[in-house]
């Protein structure tokens, strides 16, 4: 069925998913109408078509399928819209002289003559031809909203069209639907394929193979390869699109004539790229040989001098290996340091810091991970950055800019960079920052090849030590203190495929900081992981949930997926209770009490943080003065954890206490940047900020 309205009033709307139910005034009667309508507001017209439905409680109600929002077609009904709050400096009685002032030429002033305004009291000229041009900007983005919605793409995506295609997106996108896989994000493109198809498009048609080699390249960059195998991608694309080799065969020749693809043989294989990847990738190689080709002034005379007043001052003792390390690191310009846990990585960042300082060089730390960069800074004592933070390349990324391999960044001003954890950096974060790095500056890139590869596409660093272009130092002993702790021991030999360590393996005795629970059945697996979160580990060393424990996980789906362990945990941890504020998001109730962490980015959202010092400089009666200071700024990053502290119903939204003590206020529709974070995944957790 079809319904043609206006919005009287909105029951509710989801700030997150625009999920909403209102009342629509019809031409006869008022009806209650349910679904999916983003920033839609009191006053505006609406053209909707769904269906009758029967809710058990509420009675009938209209299910909205789609929708168009439509021109008011009533003075009173668009003096209601141009005085809703969407035009900037328009409020109700502003629009009322208008609507009064031109009557029924209204819309034609706003769209033809908004100079014209300015004959309305109140309205200059200039204020007029901005109040017409946010009217039309805002009527064109909503015809393209209503037509995206056809495709299934949100309204997050509509503004992206857009500012690619302008005003005549419509025209466009019906003229070829695969333009939208170019200019609009995470599109699901087997329902484009699909509304190409019923409008004529044949399966053969060039555009159409074009966008399904796209999409399988991007698919394979979601499980973070940069390339694939020319018979991969030809095998994927026919079964997607069912159409044959040489159709495929054609448009990569094509694809490849206008730098959309690149194709290398390597290793016997034929390999495919999205053309920005390989720029990526080779821009990398070309930087870190040229850097490491320069001349190398900052090498350092009598090494073994130095390093021995070093340790002498330090009380560090440094093994062969260390020193080899150190070594490498002052004749080369680049040089890679790997090994794994417990074997002395730390030791070497210290001692290279403390020699260049010794020289008045400058060492800027940083780690692709709010988590890693805390870590080094506490084990090293100099402060240290996260790659986002240290490039301001935050924004870039989460626009999804990253076909964009020109971005200027600005030149690192430093003599040494010594990144950690380089595991976890990938082919794009690594662009950036070589892009940074002056000719004559150092780079030391340390991590461990056995951890889990970047969430991003490109292996880098495992990519760097197998081209055996770059000088890597591999550290293999384990020192005497790390070889007390069960877990370094262990890990190593997993990674050797050995079974896990006994008490009656070695001589010492061991820390007993290992535990495992051989169990097979999910329900069972699930009672001891709520018995251990609840009461059992606080008994045994008095580890407290919120403060000391995390659980971790390989998926977020099943019964020990993150979803259920986080419900299951959150009703053992921290249950309904009437004295407890909770806001319910998509069936997800967030609760006062709450642990969640930040799962995007954001560069903007303001922080605040108060801490409380002791003032040794006595007052007049000899006693200790007790001082707060506070501190403020902007971002939040993906990874940080926090406790909800309010929920505040009245003004939406919801105050977080995080881990480093910032304050911060999440509005409801901010929501969908935070999750429940009793247990995570594992790649999660390589984000984890504590």
């Amino acid at each position: 069925m079809e319904l043609k309205g206006e919005i009287k009033e909105i029951i509710f709307q989801n700030e997150i998913n625009s999920y909403t139910i209102a009342v629509l005034q019809t031409e006869f009667e008022e009806i209650t109408v349910v679904g999916y309508l983003p920033f839609m507001t009191i006053g505006d017209s609406l053209k909707l078509e769904g269906k009758y439905v029967e809710h058990p409680e509420y009675g009938r109600q209209f299910k909205i399928e789609t929708f168009e929002k439509i021109m008011p077609e009533t003075l009173d009904s668009l003096e209601r819209y141009l005085g809703n709050g969407t035009i900037k400096g328009v409020g109700p009685a502003l629009a009322k002289r208008i609507v009064d002032y031109f009557g029924d030429e209204t819309l034609y002033v706003l769209k033809f003559e908004p100079e014209k305004l300015g004959s309305v009291k109140g309205i200059t000229k200039n204020k007029g031809i901005e109040i017409a041009n946010q009217f039309n900007e805002n009527w064109e983005l909503w015809q393209i909203v209503g037509f995206l919605e056809r495709f299934g793409i949100g309204v997050q995506n509509a503004k992206n069209v857009y500012k690619a295609l302008g005003v005549n997106a419509i025209q466009e996108i019906e003229a070829n639907p695969y333009v939208l896989i170019d200019v609009a994000n995470n599109v699901d493109f087997k329902l484009i394929d699909k509304m190409a198809l019923e409008m004529g498009v044949a399966l053969d048609n060039e555009k159409r193979v074009r966008s399904g080699i796209k999409y399988a390249l991007i698919r394979a960059t979601y499980n973070g390869h940069c390339a694939v195998t020319k018979e991969n991608l030809f095998n994927f694309v026919k079964n997607l699109l069912n159409v044959n080799d040489e159709a495929v065969e054609n448009t990569i020749i094509n694809m490849k004539a206008k730098q959309e693809v690149y194709l290398e043989e390597r290793d016997g294989n034929l390999w495919i790229y999205l053309y920005y990847y390989y720029e990526v990738e080779q821009n990398i190689a070309g930087k870190l040989l040229t850097l490491d080709k320069a001349r190398n002034i900052k090498k350092i005379s009598h090494l073994s001098k130095e390093i021995k007043e070093i340790e002498k001052k330090t009380n560090i003792f440094l093994s062969e290996k260390q020193k080899e390390a150190i070594e490498a690191v002052n004749d080369n310009n680049v040089c890679i340091i790997t090994g794994g846990p417990g074997t002395g990585k730390t030791t070497i960042i210290k001692t290279i810091i403390e020699l260049y300082k010794k020289h008045k060089k400058k060492a800027v730390l940083c780690a692709p991970t709010g988590r890693a960069a805390k870590r080094m800074t506490e084990t090293t004592g100099e402060e240290a950055k996260t790659l986002h933070r240290l490039l301001e390349i935050g924004k870039i990324e989460d626009e999804g800019n990253y076909e964009n391999v020109d971005f200027e960044i600005a030149p690192l001003d430093a003599d040494v960079v010594i990144i950690d954890e380089m595991s976890m950096v990938d082919v794009f974060l690594m662009n950036y920052l070589v892009k940074a790095l002056y000719q004559g500056t150092k780079l030391i890139l340390v991590g461990d090849v056995d951890q889990l590869p970047s969430v991003g596409p490109g292996n880098v660093l495992q990519d760097l030590i197998n081209s055996e272009q770059i000088t890597t130092i591999t550290l293999n002993k384990i020192f005497r203190q790390a070889a007390k702790s069960k877990i370094i021991l262990n890990s190593h030999r997993i990674n050797n495929g050995e079974s896990f360590v006994k008490k009656e393996d070695v001589e010492d005795e061991l820390k007993e900081d290992f535990f495992f629970i051989k169990e097979t059945n999910q329900e069972k697996i699930l009672e001891q992981v709520i018995s251990l979160c609840n009461g059992r580990l606080k008994k045994m060393g008095d580890y407290e949930f919120f403060k000391n424990i995390q659980v971790i996980t390989p998926t977020k789906k099943g019964l020990l997926g993150t979803k259920e362990l986080n419900r299951a945990l959150q009703e053992k941890l921290n249950p309904y209770s009437e004295k407890k504020a909770e806001k319910n998001v998509l069936g997800t109730i967030f609760r006062v009490g709450d642990k969640v962490m930040q799962v995007k980015n954001n560069y903007d959202i303001y922080w605040e943080k108060k801490a409380l010092f002791i003032d040794n400089n006595n007052d007049d009666d000899g006693k200790s003065l007790r001082r707060s200071i506070s501190e403020n700024g902007t971002g939040v990053f993906n990874g940080e954890l926090g406790i909800i502290e309010k929920i505040d119903d009245l003004d939406k939204q919801i105050k977080v206490k995080f881990d480093d003590d910032k304050i911060v206020w999440y509005q409801y529709a901010e929501l969908d940047q935070l999750e429940h974070a009793y247990a995570i995944t594992v790649h999660k957790a390589q984000r984890k900020r504590i």
